[in-house]
């Protein structure tokens, strides 16, 4: 690895932000976030692969683990958050975890992240095993947390993705699907929560989304099998048992949708009436 080089700290491309008024601040870090979709573009061959596998995985009973320190963490901890309430999976099918553990989420936790036994020691407290898929998040690439954890899984035969924004790094090293997003400097030198954190919420995105749809969790463009945990999405889902079943009267199409739970079901609840 002596010719592995962090992009990610590099020196950033302006100087004097200190010097700089609140609208140049913003006009620059606006320009950068905007080469960030770019760099996400050219790592949608490397996506694909890794949902593929995830999505195979997951229809045959497997699970998904983010795994990483930060910023980096936290976004994997918001993604699988995420997952039961948009498409009605069980908690515990997508699973989030960070160096650090829950204190870590809101604040930093002191060397959590270079401990490199403690990422394998948090993903076996949930059994993890062949059926699964374990994807560590780390802008750098070299956090030891998330490279002790991908080494260990590996060796075992678990199935291995990374999303890291500098090239050729240790983790991508240990990752059986690795994602590269290489988006340069940060606007504040060595900000990996700026652009690099922005890349990886886009990748997360990407992949969690594509996979609920590939195992049947969307149907045409719509949320089916989403919680109805507020008025909002009651409301969201009477509409669309509507728009589904050609039901006109909003009130009765509300009564089917909690009767049943989801629109899924309250949709397949009338399908014989109409066939």
């Amino acid at each position: 690895m002596a010719d592995f080089i962090k992009v990610t700290e590099q020196q950033s491309h302006y100087r004097y932000l200190d010097a700089m008024s609140v609208t140049e601040i913003l006009t620059n870090l606006n320009k950068e976030d905007k080469t960030v979709p770019f760099a996400v573009e050219k790592a949608i061959p490397q996506i694909e692969k890794l949902v593929n596998v995830i999505a195979d995985k997951m229809l045959a009973g497997g699970r998904l683990f983010y795994l990483g320190a930060g910023t980096s963490g936290r976004l994997g901890i918001l993604d699988a958050s995420e997952i039961p309430p948009t498409y009605g999976m069980p908690y515990g099918v997508v699973i989030g975890l960070i160096a650090g553990g829950e204190e870590a989420i809101q604040k930093a936790v002191e060397m959590a992240e270079d401990n490199e036994e403690q990422g394998w020691a948090d993903l076996n407290k949930h059994f993890v095993n062949g059926k699964d898929v374990v994807i560590g998040i780390a802008s750098s690439g070299t956090t030891p947390y998330v490279i002790g954890a991908l080494r260990e899984c590996r060796s075992r035969g678990i199935i291995t993705g990374c999303i890291v924004c500098n090239p050729g790094s240790p983790l991508a090293m240990h990752s059986d699907y690795p994602i590269e997003v290489i988006v340069g400097p940060e606007f504040v030198t060595g900000s990996t929560r700026m652009k690099s954190g922005t890349a990886q919420k886009l990748v997360l995105n990407m992949i969690s989304t594509s996979v609920m749809i590939l195992i049947g969790r969307v149907e045409d463009n719509t949320m089916v099998n989403m919680q109805l945990t507020n008025n909002k999405l009651v409301d969201r889902g009477t509409k669309m048992v509507m728009d589904k079943t050609g039901i006109s009267e909003y009130e009765e199409a509300k009564r089917l949708l909690l009767t049943h739970g989801s629109v899924k079901k309250a949709i397949e609840s009338i399908k014989p009436e109409h066939q």
